[in-house]
């Protein structure tokens, strides 16, 4: 990858209702010559990093707090990743980690920009056998 070309992987929040196919959608219609990849996250955005960086900052007028953005050290298609390829697939655990922790980003960035202090949601506990039992119960 060149410095005068960038990939970018654009990730959208699990929170939020828009589809990768949209987020492609609304990146092609920019009418940009950049290589866009529709991926289960989001997309991949690829081009001169002056373009790449004119459709993150419109996309993020559009959705401020739904979609994220980082630099992707490989270019979309690329054999040495692409499954497509047979390629491996090292660091998707930690995206998945990333990924699961952007409502956490998203509400605290419209918490922010509110002036409220963002508090963490309560951590879900589980409940025992006997509680969802009843609870099953009282339904029938």
């Amino acid at each position: 990858m060149s410095e005068e070309r960038e990939t970018r992987i654009f990730m959208i929040s699990p929170e939020s209702m828009i589809t990768p196919d949209q987020l492609v959608r609304t990146i092609h219609a920019m009418g940009k010559e950049v290589t866009v990849k529709e991926t289960c996250y989001g997309c991949l955005v690829e081009g001169s990093r002056d373009l790449v960086k004119d459709i993150l900052a419109e996309v993020r007028k559009k959705h401020p707090y739904e979609i994220f953005s980082k630099v992707r050290a490989y270019p979309a298609g690329d054999p040495r990743r692409c499954r497509a390829q047979h390629g491996t697939r090292p660091g998707y655990a930690q995206l998945e980690a990333e990924w699961q922790a952007l409502p956490w980003v998203q509400n605290g960035l419209m918490c922010a920009d509110k002036g409220e202090k963002y508090k963490l949601p309560e951590e879900k506990k589980q409940f025992s056998a006997e509680k969802f039992k009843k609870i099953c119960e009282a339904k029938e």
